[in-house]
């Protein structure tokens, strides 16, 4: 059984006892394409909520009972957030796109252990890897590459004269959302 929370400052919703099929469907379906996530009758933005997924056994009422429910999760199952996820990814993603995006990934990681890597030179890297594909397509392929490996912890953002950018998923969205992110050299990635 899974057992999941989402939050989002200042909520936090909890489902207990799902199967991989109501796991699949209910959660990581609309995590996985961006779409708003509805639980407990809220919505989540999967740019900005936080989702955990353990796995273990069944809560019966008891167990679920004055609150006990998410520390009884915690305890007895494990934290499975990074496989589902990247299992939703690998179903979802068409393989060409994935391989371009784990290629993109290795050649980003290559490039910046050398020097910090200027953020606007991964679509030129993204452009190797799809050549074929459209100019808006390098660009998503460019910052999905650099989304994961910041949420994969691989990588940071650097500002102009090296100074690092804030963490965390809101400070990355509010810098990688912005155009001259991509169009100049004053931000860049290293590990």
């Amino acid at each position: 059984m899974f057992h999941v929370e989402v939050r989002q400052f200042p909520h936090v919703a909890r489902a207990f006892n799902l199967s991989g099929e109501q796991l699949e469907q209910r959660i990581l379906g609309p995590w996985t394409s961006g779409r708003p996530l509805s639980l407990d009758d809220r919505r989540f933005d999967p740019a900005r909520a936080r989702l955990i997924v353990y796995e273990g056994p069944a809560l019966d009422s008891a167990g679920m009972g004055l609150g006990r429910g998410w520390a009884n999760a915690t305890r007895t199952g494990q934290e499975v957030t990074a496989r589902v996820l990247e299992d939703a990814r690998q179903r979802v993603a068409p393989p060409a796109a994935h391989s371009a995006l784990a290629e993109v990934k290795r050649d980003v990681l290559a490039r910046c252990a050398a020097a910090p890597l200027a953020i606007h030179d991964v679509v030129a890297l993204a452009g190797d890897a799809r050549p074929e594909a459209l100019v808006s397509e390098r660009l998503a392929l460019a910052e999905q590459a650099v989304w994961e490996l910041l949420h994969e912890g691989r990588v940071r953002l650097s500002a102009a004269g090296g100074d690092h950018a804030p963490g965390g998923a809101e400070a990355w969205r509010a810098t990688l959302t912005k155009w001259d992110t991509w169009a100049t050299r004053d931000v860049s990635i290293e590990p």
